[in-house]
């Protein structure tokens, strides 16, 4: 690569998002030719060996794929308590794919898997609204004046408000089913919103991320996302970043 900002390249590493390899070019973690360089906009150029923390980096093809995560796994790449986790599902040449925000152990549904930092940064940075869609099914009938108290926005811990637009798909007295998009990041969101009503989820299962979706995918399935899409995806991420 020739005439590359050094975050770019660190970014394009895999190794994090542009906005942390700027944090970690001011702590002066990053080295170019054995020099430590902390100046932000920094050029390097095709034969420059770029180190971070003392590792050599290099430039990584950028891969993308979907993933159907079935229910019982978690989403990380290790777990101090020996549960099974996603890459327990995954060949060994996608060990290096991050998800692109998480899935929690009992739901299941669309997972994007990413070497971009700079996409999963743009994907889950809370300053951007993108939606995601649910399909959820509780254990009761819910009231119209709770899914319009959602929409609002419900405390769900202290000095965390959560919100979802909520369209009611199917209900009797023993459940309810819905299609919610959120458009935050909260950790167990959907969960959280329906026990402060005290609801318990029977199901939950993410069927769109942006413009990706879940479609065609079987569960515990991957697929490749075509470029097509990838710059679809970009070009909704540039619209409603902008908007």
């Amino acid at each position: 690569m020739s005439g590359t900002r050094l975050n770019k390249y660190i970014a394009s590493s895999g190794l994090c998002s542009r906005r942390k390899a700027d944090e970690l070019i001011e702590s002066g973690a990053v080295s170019v030719n054995g020099k430590t360089i902390k100046e932000l906009g920094f050029i390097i150029q095709e034969k420059d060996k770029v180190f971070v923390n003392q590792k050599l980096i290099r430039p990584a093809r950028h891969e993308y794929y979907r993933f159907y995560k079935p229910a019982g796994y978690i989403t990380t790449s290790d777990d101090e308590k020996g549960r099974k986790t996603i890459y327990d599902l995954l060949p060994e040449s996608m060990f290096n794919l991050k998800p692109v925000g998480r899935l929690d152990k009992d739901s299941t549904g669309l997972l994007i898997l990413t070497n971009d930092g700079d996409l999963i940064n743009e994907l889950t940075h809370p300053s951007v609204k993108v939606p995601k869609i649910y399909l959820v099914t509780i254990d009761s009938r819910i009231h119209k004046h709770q899914l319009e108290e959602m929409a609002a926005g419900i405390e769900i811990e202290p000095g965390k408000i959560a919100y979802a637009d909520i369209i009611v798909l199917e209900t009797d007295n023993k459940h309810t089913t819905m299609q919610i998009t959120l458009y935050q990041g909260l950790n167990r969101q959907i969960r959280k919103m329906f026990e402060h009503f005290g609801y318990e989820v029977k199901s939950l299962k993410r069927i769109q991320h942006a413009t990706i979706t879940l479609d065609g995918l079987r569960r515990g399935e991957f697929k490749p996302i075509k470029p097509q899409q990838i710059k679809e995806l970009r070009n909704f991420l540039n619209r409603i970043s902008q908007s």
